[in-house]
Formats: C-alpha cells, structure tokens, sequence
C-alpha cells in the first residue's frame, strides 16, 4: 500500500531499476487482433521453449527469479494488426511478424542463443523486399507520432509495476501535490486539446463548465462505447494501457471536483473489460485510487458500466440514460451534462482517447503538446485504417497530415496495384472523400468544410472497383438498425432514405429520386434530436457531392459502373474464351445456360438470376459482367 508521495516515489524508483536490469525483454502482441490469430499459442511456446532449455524467465516486472536470463510479457495492440502475432524483442527493439507457436524454437535458438535474428519473420517491404528488423525503421510505423498509443505494445498492460516503470501516475502525483484544479484546467486549455470522440468540442473547456456548476457531488464519466463499423482505436488503447485511462479519469476528476467516475464500455470488448476491472482493483490495492489518495485528501472511485452495444449509447445524453438504467435514448439539450447529466448531477464526459492524452499534457506541458498538429487541432489523432490499402491497422498520426501520408506512406498504398478511389472517413457519422481530397489536411476544421468530420477515427480505403452507392448504402442500413427511434426525423428519414439508396442500387429508382435523397437527407440532418442523427446523412451527401455521376449511372443507364451491384449487372460468356466444358451449365441453378460440348455456350438472360455460380465455375475466365 502506497500511502504517500514518498512511498509512490520509492515503488516507482523501485520498478524503474528492475526495467533498467533487464538485459532482454520479449514483448508478445495480446491485443484482440493478435489473440485472434493465436499469439496467446506463441506466448505459451516461449514458455515451454525457455523451460526446455533450462533459461530462467521473469513473467513481472519485479518478480524475483534468480538470474533471468529473459523477461516474458504480454503486450497490448502495436497497430501493425494486419502483420500479427507480432513478437518484439528489447531494448533492440526487434520486432517479428505473423509468429507462430512453431516458430518459437527457431527464434530461442537463433536469437537468444546465437544472437542472430531470424530473418524470414522480419518485416520485409513488400515494393522492394528490403528486410527490416527494428519496429520503429518500418515505413508503417516511421511516419507516426504515438501520444495516446505510446504504451501500447511496449508495456504489459496487467502489470502495475511496469506502468509505474514507464512514469505512470506521475502525472496524477504532480497534480496532487504541485497544482490547483484552475492549474489543471489552465494547462489542458493552453493545450488545445479537443475531444477525441468525434464533435471536437475543447476538452479544457468542458472541464470548467463542470468545475464551475453549482453542486456538491459531480461526476465523470469516460465513454468507451466505440461503435463504428471497423473502428477499435479506444478498445485498443483500454486493452493495451488501462492504467492510462485510469490516470487521465483521476486528473479530470481532480480538476472538476468530482470523486466518483464510470467507464462506460460494451460488453462486446470482453478482453477490455477483463485488464479494465484488474487495473482498477490493482490501483485500489496500491492506494493509488480510492479514499485519501496518497494521503493528498482527494479521493475517486470508479466503476464500470457495460453496456448492451448500442450505436446511440455514444452520444453523450443517451449513455447517461444508460448508466443510470434507463433505456439508451437522448435527451434534448439545454440542460448540458456538464451542468445537469447523471442523477441531475453536473458530468463531464470525454471518450478514452482524449484521456489517453491527459497524463503526457500535464508531465511535459501544454507547449509540448502544441508542437503536433495544427493550431486549431493540436496534438495527433488514431484511425483504424482498414479497407483495401496494403497496410491495415492501427495508426496515430499528428493532426494536419493528409491523406495522401496516411494512404501511401503509412498505409502503403492499396493492394494489388488497384488505383485509389476514395476514403470514407469518421465511420456513418463522417463522409466519402475523394482523390481530390488527397492533400486536404486532416484536422476538425478542415473536414467539415468539405463535409466530412474525423469522427471517432475510422478509415476505410477504397479503390475503383467500390461502388460509392453501394458505400452509401451500407453505411444507411447499419444507423437505421442502430436508430433509437425517439425523433421522427432519425427514426423515419433513414428508413426512408435506405429504401431509395436500396432502389437505386437493384434499377429501380428514377431520376427525380436523387433529388428527393438530397432533399432527406437534409431534412434529417437539420432536424434530428441528437448528434448521430444529425450527422447519419453525411456518407449520403458526400457520395451524391463527389460521386454524383456513379448514382446518374444506376437510375440511368441501369449500370453500376463498379460493378458491383448485382441486380444492374448482366452475365456472358465469351465465345472466344468458352471451350464448351459445361461446367457452368452443370452448376448454373436455373438451367440458363445451354449449349453443344465443346461448342461456345450463352446465357439466357431471361432465366439468369445473376448468381455468379457460372463465373465461380468457369476454369477459362470466359464468363463476364457488364
């Protein structure tokens, strides 16, 4: 039990030189990602490796083991998630990629024994075949600026000492004993930060409207409800550095005057869930969370809320309904949670990203902060770059970048030598920017000006062979099954703005149709109740905006340029490819194919129900669309 400033100093110190003794480390990728694809196999093979060969291993930080010849650690997510099981190995910063449990012997002997890296499991550039072994020297990671992600992949997430080994809770230490909660306030403001959830609203001054609420019982409530399709940047940084969250929560307490904080989560991030509730009973067992904290008279509890999955539940309002109970549905503001949330209590609310971000503002200062990023969105941002780009997975990058860095030098350009199309930017609330877009720097202000916003930070790349209706389309139909139905605009403009996407994509819709599209799409957009059913219309009227042509085709000419919609494409076989196998008559389920053996076969598009099964079957490339 830590029961002093001087105690946290000393245990701090303590964990410090035990990270310095280590003369090797191996870091094993325990992000869900790497999980999924078996690093808890490999993690368990270097296990039984170590053991076979009589090498003695440490599992903590300040475990003691008589001559360690290797300290073993599970890691949170490193980002690369498209390259796991990753394997990195310290201080050299080594790092291995899509490791297997078979691999392990290979790796002890060469690496542990011999000193010499395996060189097939190193990253090789995929343009160029370079092999490089550092992490930091990959171009996937060279081009990024890690603040939020910094603890992720280097430090066990369910060891307290090794957070306290790589200076956490100094943050909340200096805050304690050297500053007033104005002096909190002041440095987040001078800061710039602003809310890493998606509207962008400034932290700092969320944090005074709270502070300045009449009441004597105050919240706050970290919202870990990440819903978007394809994002997992706040589940990332919950699984691969907690104590984190812990800390930032503690200092925006600290700041507002509040004692008593929430985690909002879903219930689908069970591994969260699971490091979450260990790196709270571990801080309350150290005494650094709970009654008379360090003996500095502040005192914070928190708890955790797991929530059902519900897309609305991000939205601050309906989260409060959640956490208390209720029925996850939003509320019409004024009343500002800041001024009247939980229980009719004042409650600040900002998502585990920005929190993410309070520990570094407040140990190496404002101005620090402000040398990222521009100077109306300062600092960096993750995304979930996924799509069809080369490199997928995890990136946090200073804001203003464009998207060209993120495409191309990040992300690697897109697979397969495809030409780049357009990104969908910020999940179902953001937009679809184009190629003309490429150079646009990616910061709040700027996005919004073309009609997209950042959102929560999901990116998904598309080449030429997407079509943007069909984008648009499935984008609607995840905020309409998502709607809460309490405002009509929501709850019956997305239905009935899904039913005209769905004409257009299978040749139904006529002309005058996209009209009526924009002209809904507006209306939802002016008239909903809440934030998300404000901004459900953005993926729509981007595509219309840039990609206007690509709908004119559908409701035209019956085509989809992409194709891609299957009801507006046509099946034939080409005669000079057919060699009248029969194969695809054999399969074809409506018998829409005929022909001689050996003779050039056709399709009767009368019968055809464009299933594709003739395409599957065709061993000569001889059948196509158009």
């Amino acid at each position: 039990m830590l029961k002093s400033r001087q105690d946290l100093r000393a245990h701090a110190e303590r964990a410090r030189r035990a990270l310095r003794e280590e003369k090797l480390r191996i870091l094993i990728c325990a992000g869900t990602g790497c999980v999924a694809n078996g690093s808890l196999g490999v993690y368990e093979a270097f296990q039984h490796e170590l053991v076979q060969r009589g090498l003695p291993y440490k599992l903590e930080l300040v475990q003691e083991v008589e001559h360690p010849a290797v300290a073993l650690n599970a890691s949170g997510c490193h980002g690369f998630c498209q390259m796991g099981p990753l394997v990195r190995f310290e201080p050299a910063g080594i790092l291995y990629c899509k490791v297997k449990p078979a691999d392990v012997p290979e790796i002890v002997e060469e690496h542990l024994v011999n000193g010499r890296p395996v060189e097939r499991l190193l990253y090789h550039h995929p343009a160029t075949g370079r092999v490089v072994a550092r992490e930091d020297d990959i171009p996937f990671y060279r081009h990024q600026v890690r603040i939020a992600l910094e603890q992720c992949g280097r430090v066990n997430p369910e060891d307290l000492n090794d957070y306290l080994a790589h200076s956490g809770y100094q943050a909340l230490e200096k805050v304690l004993f050297e500053m007033t909660p104005p002096d909190v306030i002041k440095e987040v403001l001078d800061s710039g930060l602003r809310g890493r959830g998606g509207a962008g609203f400034p932290t700092g001054r969320k944090w005074t409207f709270a502070r300045n609420a009449p009441g004597n019982k105050k919240y706050f409530i970290c919202n870990g409800d990440e819903g978007d399709p394809g994002a997992f940047m706040d589940r990332s940084v919950m699984e691969g550095a907690p104590h984190r969250v812990l800390e930032g929560m503690m200092i925006a307490g600290y700041a507002i005057g509040a004692d008593e904080g929430y985690i909002y989560v879903r219930a689908e991030y069970p591994l969260a869930v699971k490091r979450l509730r260990k790196a709270i009973a571990d801080a309350e067992a150290a005494g650094l969370l709970g009654e008379n904290i360090l003996d500095s008279g502040f005192s914070f509890r928190i708890h955790i809320k797991e929530g059902a999955g519900a897309f609305v539940c991000g939205e601050e309002t309906a989260l409060i309904a959640s956490v208390e109970g209720q029925r996850g549905m939003p509320r019409p503001r004024p009343p500002f949670p800041a001024n009247s949330g939980l229980w009719g209590c004042p409650t600040v609310i900002n998502n585990v990203e920005t929190l993410a971000n309070i520990a570094p503002i407040i140990m190496r200062g404002a101005g620090w902060f402000r040398r990222y990023g521009t100077p109306g969105s300062p600092g960096t941002k993750t995304f979930a770059l996924a799509g069809q780009v080369a490199h997928t997975g995890l990136v946090e990058v200073p804001m203003g970048i464009t998207l060209r860095e993120i495409v191309f030098n990040i992300g690697g350009g897109l697979r397969e030598g495809k030409s780049f199309k357009a990104v969908q930017i910020g999940g179902p609330s953001g937009g679809c920017l184009t190629e003309e877009h490429l150079d646009l720097p990616l910061d709040f202000d700027s996005l919004q000006k073309v009609g997209a916003m950042i959102g929560s930070g999901g990116m998904v790349v598309l080449g030429q062979d997407s079509c943007m209706v069909e984008v648009a389309r499935f984008f609607m139909t995840f905020v309409q099954n998502e709607s809460c139905g309490k405002c009509v605009p929501c709850r019956e403009g997305t239905r009935r703005m899904l039913e005209l996407l769905t004409s257009v994509t299978n040749g139904k819709a006529a002309e005058e149709d996209l009209a009526l599209l924009e002209e809904l799409a507006q209306t939802v957009k002016d008239g909903a109740l809440c934030g998300l059913g404000k901004t459900a219309p953005n993926p729509v009227l981007t595509t219309l905006r840039y990609f206007r042509p690509e709908y004119e085709a559908h409701v035209r000419d019956n085509k989809c340029p992409a194709g891609v919609c299957k009801d507006l494409l046509s099946y034939f076989i080409n005669a000079e490819k057919c060699k009248g196998c029969g194969l695809c008559a054999k399969n074809c389920p409506v018998e829409a194919i005929s022909g001689e053996k050996k003779q050039p076969h056709v399709i009767d598009l009368t019968k055809c129900i464009k299933c594709g099964t003739c395409m599957e079957n065709c061993k000569f490339d001889a059948v196509y669309t158009a």
